[in-house]
C-alpha cells in the first residue's frame, strides 16, 4: 500500500512540477520579449541566489538530484539517507529548480523529479527501514515515468542506471509504483507523447551511415560533457578549484553570465528545456541552427557546475538533436527527424552511458518502433566512445561525492572538498 501510495503522489508531483515549470519558462521568454538584454543581469543574479539559497536552506538538493538518489540507496543509516532525500529537500528542489527556470538557465526537470520521488517514497517508508532503499528506487523510477509518460523508461531507468541490476524483491514495489505514478500522470494531463508521435525512418543504405557518426559524435560529446561536471565536483586542479569552492556565489554569477551570453548568440533558443525548440524542429522538418546544439550544450554545462538545482535529461536531450541535425547536413535528402533522433540516443547514451534508458525514453517520447534497432546500434556505439573520455557513468560518479560527504560528516568534521556533485 505504501508504494502505491507514494506512486500517487509521486505522479501529481511531477505534473505538478511540469506545468510550474512551462509557466516559470513562459515568464522568462516574456522577459526577454520585453528586452532580451535583461537576461544578462537576471540569469547571474537568478544564479547568485540559487546557489545562496541552495547551500543555506537545502543543502544537498543542488544539480540533477539523481546521485543523491542513487547515493541515499547505497548509504545504511538513516539520518544519513534523510540528509539526501527528505520532505525538506523535496520542497527546495521543487521551488529551486523552478527559480533556475525562471532566470534562464538550461536545466531539466526530470532529474529533480526523480529526487523529488524518491524523497517522497522514503518520507513514506520512514516506519520500515529494511524496505527504504526498494522505494527510494520505486520512487525515482516512478518519477522518470510520470515527467516524461514513459512508463516503461521509468522501469528500466530504475534497473539500469540506480540499481545497476534487476532485484527480484524490488521488482514488484518499481511495476507497482510506476503504475500509480502513471494512472496519476494519465488521470491529471491525459495520453501523451513527450515528442509528439513520430514515424520517421531511416530510408536507404547511405542514410545508416548515420549510426555511426551520431554514435560517435554523440559519444564525444556525452563524455566531454560528463568529464567535466565530474571533474568540477571534484576540484579542478590548481587555483581554479579552491577558488570555486571559497567563491561559490561569483562563482554561479559568471555562470549565469555565461549562460546568458550563450543565450544572446543562439537568439533565445538554449534557455530552459530545449522541449519547445526539438519538439518544433520533429513536427515541422526544420533544422535547428547549426549552432545550437553547441551552444545549448555549453548553457548546459555552465548551469550544471554553477551549483544550481536542475536536471540534464531534457537538455542532454536538445543537444543530442542539435548535433543529430548537424549531421543530417552531410547526407542529401536526409530525414531530419531520423537523424535528430540519432543524435538524441547518442548523446544521452554518452552522457548517462546508459544505452538501454537512453534508446527506450527516446522511443516511448517519440512513438516511433521502426527506429528501434538503429537507436539501439547507435546507443551502444556511443556508450563506447563516452568510456574513452570518461571511464564511469556521470550519475554514479556523483553519487560517490555524496557518499564520501556523508561518511565524512558522520565520523567527524565535514571535509573540504565532501560536497561533491554540484
Amino acid at each position: 500500500m505504501t508504494f502505491l501510495l507514494g506512486g500517487i503522489a509521486v505522479g501529481a508531483s511531477a505534473v505538478a512540477l511540469a506545468k510550474l515549470a512551462d509557466w516559470a519558462q513562459l515568464a522568462f521568454a516574456f522577459l526577454l520579449s520585453e528586452s532580451r538584454y535583461a537576461a544578462l543581469l537576471v540569469t547571474p543574479l537568478g544564479f547568485t541566489l540559487s546557489v545562496y539559497l541552495t547551500s543555506r536552506f537545502f543543502p544537498n538538493s543542488q544539480g540533477s538530484g539523481i546521485p543523491q538518489a542513487i547515493a541515499a540507496r547505497q548509504l545504511t543509516g538513516h539520518a544519513a539517507r534523510q540528509r539526501l532525500v527528505s520532505i525538506r529537500i523535496a520542497v527546495g528542489k521543487v521551488l529551486l529548480t523552478l527559480l533556475g527556470l525562471l532566470c534562464g538557465a538550461s536545466a531539466g526537470r526530470e532529474g529533480p523529479t526523480v529526487q523529488v520521488g524518491a524523497s517522497v517514497m522514503f518520507a513514506l517508508g520512514r516506519m520500515s527501514p529494511r524496505h527504504q532503499p526498494g522505494l527510494i528506487l520505486a520512487g525515482a523510477a516512478a518519477g522518470v515515468a510520470a515527467a516524461f509518460n514513459t512508463p516503461l523508461a521509468g522501469i528500466v531507468f530504475g534497473i539500469e542506471e540506480m540499481s545497476r541490476a534487476y532485484e527480484t524483491r524490488t521488482s514488484s514495489l518499481v511495476i507497482g509504483a510506476v503504475i500509480a505514478a502513471g494512472l496519476t500522470s494519465l488521470a491529471l494531463v491525459g495520453n501523451y507523447d513527450y515528442f509528439g508521435s513520430s514515424s520517421t525512418m531511416l530510408r536507404n543504405g547511405t542514410d545508416w551511415l548515420a549510426i555511426p557518426l551520431c554514435g560517435i559524435a554523440g559519444g564525444l560529446a556525452g563524455g566531454a560533457f560528463s568529464r567535466l561536471l565530474i571533474e568540477v565536483a571534484r576540484g579542478l586542479p590548481g587555483r581554479l578549484g579552491p577558488l570555486t569552492k571559497q567563491f561559490p556565489l561569483a562563482f554561479a554569477a559568471i555562470c549565469g553570465l555565461g549562460v546568458a551570453l550563450c543565450g544572446l548568440a543562439s537568439g533565445d533558443m538554449i534557455y530552459g528545456t530545449g522541449y519547445a525548440q526539438v519538439k518544433s524542429a520533429l513536427e515541422t522538418d526544420i533544422p535547428l541552427h547549426w549552432d545550437f546544439g553547441l551552444l545549448k550544450l555549453a548553457a548546459t554545462a555552465l548551469s550544471a557546475i554553477s551549483g544550481i538545482p536542475g536536471g540534464i535529461f531534457s537538455p542532454s536531450l536538445a543537444v543530442g538533436a542539435g548535433i543529430g541535425a548537424n549531421i543530417a547536413h552531410l547526407f542529401s535528402g536526409a530525414p531530419l527527424g531520423a537523424f535528430m533522433l540519432l543524435g538524441m540516443v547518442s548523446y544521452f547514451a554518452g552522457v548517462v552511458q546508459a544505452p538501454i534508458t537512453a534508446f527506450v525514453i527516446v522511443t516511448e517520447m517519440t512513438n516511433n518502433h521502426a527506429m528501434v534497432v538503429p537507436l539501439m546500434a547507435s546507443a551502444l556505439i556511443a556508450q563506447a566512445t563516452s568510456r574513452l573520455l570518461c571511464p564511469e557513468g556521470i550519475y554514479h560518479a556523483l553519487a560517490k561525492g555524496f557518499l564520501r560527504a556523508s561518511t565524512a560528516e558522520a565520523s567527524g568534521p565535514r571535509a573540504p572538498d565532501g560536497a561533491a556533485a554540484r
